[in-house]
């Protein structure tokens, strides 16, 4: 099998992973154990950016920020409102894996801060088909546009007011969904 890291460029992304973690600063019980366990895994496992190298392995999901709030879509296999993202392919950073799953999945045409890619939050949480994702969440930036998902995605995506996310948001999206709303009200040039 091939590594999603690469052979030249899995070692640099996983230092560069590992230091974005080991920085982040968790603000709540949940976020304080998913950054051990995560650096834990990260100590431990051969290839964390390969999802066929093991059970627990890295993911990469977007949190989009855009005038109308943000977009969630209905999780295929969960069936609960989530942000986008998913596993890496071969070469992948985390970063861009978070982008272009957020665009396959929505049809949104989003971005990174123009600072660079922004690490907003990092869950482990089990998955649907068993395994473990190390989840990190970056902030993604979108115009105005409609979701345009194509037919073999979740058709249930939508824009919602940063507050109806948090009201409905799966408690390991909720600290995330604050955070995009502090980015909002400070008008963090993060968010720009």
């Amino acid at each position: 099998m091939t590594s999603s890291g690469g052979a030249e460029a899995g070692p640099t992304v996983v230092a560069t992973v590992r230091r974005a973690v080991r920085e982040f600063e968790p603000e709540s019980a949940r976020e304080a154990e998913s950054r051990e366990r995560f650096l834990a895994e990260l100590d431990s496992l051969v290839d964390p950016l390969d999802r066929d190298a093991g059970p627990v392995h890295v993911t990469g999901s977007g949190l989009v920020l855009g005038p109308r709030g943000t977009v969630l879509h209905v999780h295929r296999k969960l069936g609960k409102w989530l942000q986008p993202g998913g596993h890496l392919d071969a070469g992948e950073t985390p970063w861009d894996a978070a982008l272009r799953e957020t665009a396959e999945e929505t049809g949104l045409p989003v971005r990174h801060p123009e600072s660079g890619h922004y690490l907003v939050q990092l869950d482990v949480h089990p998955a649907a088909e068993g395994h473990v994702h190390l989840d990190l969440r970056y902030l993604l930036l979108c115009d105005d546009a409609e979701p345009c998902p194509p037919a073999d995605e979740s058709q249930q995506v939508r824009w919602w007011e940063l507050e109806e996310a948090i009201a409905l948001g799966d408690p390991g999206l909720v600290d995330a969904l604050q955070r995009l709303r502090r980015l909002r009200e400070t008008g963090s040039s993060v968010g720009s």
